[in-house]
């Protein structure tokens, strides 16, 4: 029986919501900007801002001028010290950001090359934009390593403790799948999956289990597997629509999924209204307003929630039991299943 979240708190934000950070302690950082009139501007960002809210009740902490602004590419996480860390576009260039958490006062500011998507940790900010991908040193924003190759164009990335999952597109033939690197050498480990997919929509990380959202697992799954897949989607009116494929994050190419699950289109409606995430061991399947839980290493159905505005849904993050919301101006807590 699907159930509605428990709203914890709901808090209105003066400016329009382009990020979100949501730690396992500490407050939700709400990153926003306020877009000028008539929503035209001459740089290719505009200035940012970051607000702390309360974790328990959404009280307004600090407000603080963020030298990244709104434009392409966003990033967001903690240092080893818990000093908040923001890597995105400004007037003056991409950058890396560190703010105190308690005030949200600079602490510094360094140029970095510019991004589609970042993964921040302790150690390393590692970044991937279409030509490469990059990591630096979270503390002082140093280039640790840099990966590219001229045939591979690179999507989305993923990581664990060791290793980084990268979903790319092989050029010579447009298909997509996700090769591994050495986290802190970014040394490539091959492929966890081939290149075989025509969209890889999502991808989440836990340290057990990597889970792919893709538009059709036929082609990625081993002979040893097909019968029972093609059994198990025999009825559907539209195979292969919307894929979750679960893969063991030190297995290879070719290995037999941990778990898969296919729906029809009836039932989940476009590839790009879907979306995952991990947290705590569980996978978070977002369909339109709707959250599946599953176990992260099995596909065990934990239960579903409808969850208001989720439909409408910014940036969504799970941390801790903790659901943070982001539609354009609203920030909302969620009591999720931890």
């Amino acid at each position: 029986m699907t159930r509605t979240a428990r709203r914890r708190w709901s808090r209105e934000i003066e400016s329009e919501i382009d990020g979100i950070l949501l730690g396992e302690t500490g407050p939700a950082l709400v990153h926003g900007y306020d877009p000028p009139a008539g929503g035209m501007w001459v740089d290719d960002a505009i200035p940012g801002k970051l607000s702390a809210l309360d974790r328990g009740t959404g009280e307004p902490l600090w407000t603080s001028p963020c030298e990244v602004g709104y434009g392409r590419g966003f990033g967001a996480g903690f240092g080893a010290s818990g000093e908040v860390v923001v890597l995105g576009p400004s007037p003056a260039g991409y950058r890396m950001v560190r703010m105190a958490p308690d005030n949200g006062e600079l602490l510094g500011v360094r140029p970095i090359a510019e991004f589609d998507q970042a993964v921040v940790r302790e150690d390393l900010s590692i970044c991937v934009s279409a030509k490469r991908v990059t990591a630096y040193e979270t503390a002082g924003a140093a280039e640790a390593w840099t990966y590219s190759r001229e045939t591979q164009r690179f999507h989305l990335i993923g990581r664990d403790a060791e290793r980084v999952f990268v979903v790319y597109t092989n050029k010579k033939d447009r298909q997509q799948g996700v090769l591994v690197l050495q986290a802190d050498t970014g040394k490539p480990l091959g492929n966890l999956l081939a290149p075989v997919s025509s969209t890889v929509q999502d991808l989440s990380v836990d340290p057990r289990s990597v889970v792919v959202l893709t538009d059709g697992i036929e082609a990625s799954l081993p002979p040893e597997i097909l019968p029972e897949y093609l059994s198990r989607t025999a009825d559907d009116d539209a195979q292969g629509t919307v894929s979750l494929l679960a893969l063991d994050p030190t297995g290879k190419a070719g290995d037999a999924p941990l778990w898969y699950e296919t729906f029809p289109s009836s039932q989940v409606g476009e590839l790009s209204e879907v979306g995952i995430s991990t947290d705590s061991g569980k996978l978070y399947v977002v369909r339109g307003a709707y959250l599946d839980v599953r176990d992260a290493l099995t596909g065990r159905a934990l239960g579903d929630w409808a969850v208001p505005g989720l439909d409408e849904r910014i940036a969504w993050k799970v941390c801790q039991g903790a659901g943070l919301l982001a539609e354009e101006t609203r920030a909302t807590v969620f009591e999720l299943p931890a």
